[in-house]
């Protein structure tokens, strides 16, 4: 980069910001990219920036409805920045990147870089060679070149951290195109899995969560079938760990010695994000989902059994091709059945490359939504009515940084229960922060959150909190160091937001 051009960053010093669309896969992969491009020399823009970052790096989603057309209006709001700021520089990754290749650089020939979801550790690379050469670099990888875990990796808090154990996925739902993008499963060596978990414990981080397409599936690759369950009684001998989740599982994989597990291993968290799609036979075949209305039940009993006080949540999609009122309504039959805490809903829409964009019977707009509002209706009742059991539980939380959007007004904070329901609690009179545990009674239940409105029973805390403490200490004092190869600390939502591999919305 000329001196001129370097003259457009404070300092010298070149700023980046990453924006991340999709789910829990991409938001861990855009931590590496931050790690990637701090260990690079970059430095974070500041919150807010919009654009005005020396770099700008999309990971993108190409599950998420009119994902191009949300990429290409981000791109084109950026273009005249660019234009008058020389030496700036656009990348866009993530799996609409691997699936439209060429496209982007031929639809938006301002764009400098474009990676795929195989090789997001080149990025500081063609960046730099964008630069030199002057003309777009586009580099995707049909394979994966190295498990992602061993990038660096800037992590989004100091008390819970993703730990990815496997990439890809070996279904072939149809509705999906992840597999086509992420390639075939590729599971890391358990003991890669562990040290990673270690050196986050040691870091301060109290909380992980297991990441994969389809977590549970774990050991296929390695030839393993009870791999996953072995996992997660290893996690359990981990000191200083206090919680593990997991996310997101598959039906047909999920075997009783997973349920054991989770059952026999304290600090695995009584939470389940099972996915459904469709209470439907004839819908589930046409999803080529591998399982059916009545396996699925079959889960939930046994887990309801094993872990009486679990929280289950799932993924459902409204007006599949072909979807008749019938199987609606059998939809509605398993959400009553199950009585989830929480359903993610969505309305289907045709993805390009799969097969089900393809298929008779495409349901009109009108007929979709009339059902999604109904399921939408059931559910929340039904949410509701779980939480109010909560009532007069006593419970420990984990505080939480930033999930309390009313916190301030209601001079309250706000922490995740064991089954990661959200709870706003009385700030107490002692100081508490992010990480640390306390104890409260609920007093009230919302669908989506519950309240516990006396004092707090107690405080515990935490090197989760010491470590959260740190990081806000030296993000005051100046940025902090990214370890190559090492992870630091960092957050997941503690419930997903879209599904881990199948997501649809």
């Amino acid at each position: 980069m000329s001196s001129i051009d370097r003259s457009q960053s404070v300092g010298g010093t070149r700023t980046y910001e990453v924006r991340t669309y999709g789910c829990q896969m991409n938001v861990h992969d855009s931590e590496r990219l931050s790690g990637l491009l701090e260990d690079a020399g970059y430095v974070r823009a500041a919150e807010g920036a919009d654009g005005d970052a020396d770099v700008v790096v999309f990971n993108t989603c190409a599950v998420r409805e009119n994902a191009d057309n949300k990429l290409y209006g981000n791109l084109g709001h950026l273009a005249p920045k660019k234009a008058s700021r020389p030496g700036m520089q656009i990348a866009v990754g993530g799996c609409l990147a691997q699936k439209d290749r060429d496209t982007i650089v031929k639809r938006a020939p301002w764009v400098d870089v474009v990676f795929g979801t195989h090789n997001i550790g080149k990025l500081p690379v063609l960046l730099e060679r964008a630069r030199v050469q002057e003309e777009a670099q586009v580099e995707i990888a049909e394979s994966l070149e190295a498990f992602p875990s061993t990038l660096p990796t800037r992590r989004e808090s100091a008390y819970a951290a993703w730990v990815s154990i496997s990439v890809g996925c070996n279904n072939t739902c149809t509705f999906c195109i992840v597999p086509a993008l992420r390639g075939k499963e590729k599971d890391r060596r358990p003991g890669d899995i562990l040290a990673e978990i270690e050196a986050l414990v040691a870091e301060g981080v109290s909380e992980i969560t297991l990441l994969g397409q389809n977590v549970n599936a774990y050991g296929s690759d390695i030839g393993d079938r009870e791999a996953f369950s072995k996992l997660l009684r290893a996690c359990g001998k981990i000191d200083g760990l206090e919680r593990v989740r997991f996310t997101s599982p598959h039906p047909r994989d999920f075997t009783d010695d997973v349920i054991a597990a989770m059952a026999e291993t304290p600090n695995v968290m009584p939470q389940l994000h099972m996915p459904l799609q469709s209470g439907s036979d004839p819908v589930l075949k046409a999803m080529r989902r591998s399982y059916r209305q009545e396996r699925f039940l079959g889960i939930i009993d046994k887990v309801r059994a094993s872990i009486p006080h679990a929280a289950i949540s799932t993924d459902i999609i409204v007006g599949f091709p072909g979807e008749t009122e019938e199987d609606f309504q059998q939809t509605l039959h398993v959400v009553r059945e199950a009585r989830f805490a929480q359903a993610f809903t969505f309305q289907y829409s045709k993805r390009p490359g799969t097969p089900a964009a393809e298929m008779d019977g495409q349901i009109p707009k009108k007929v979709v939504q009339e059902r999604y509002e109904r399921l939408v209706a059931l559910q929340e009742r039904i949410s509701w009515e779980e939480n109010k059991k909560q009532v007069g539980r006593t419970l420990e939380l984990m505080v939480a940084e930033g999930e309390g959007r009313k916190d301030g007004a209601t001079h309250r904070l706000s922490g995740r229960a064991p089954d990661s329901r959200l709870v706003h609690f009385t700030k107490p009179e002692r100081d508490v922060r992010p990480g640390d545990v306390v104890t409260v009674e609920i007093t009230y239940a919302a669908p989506h959150h519950l309240l516990a409105e006396g004092a707090v029973l107690d405080v515990r805390r935490t090197r989760a909190g010491d470590a959260w403490e740190k990081r806000t200490t030296e993000k005051e004092t100046g940025p902090a160091g990214v370890l190559l190869g090492l992870p630091k600390v960092g957050v997941p939502e503690p419930l997903p937001a879209v599904t881990g591999g199948c997501a649809v919305d």
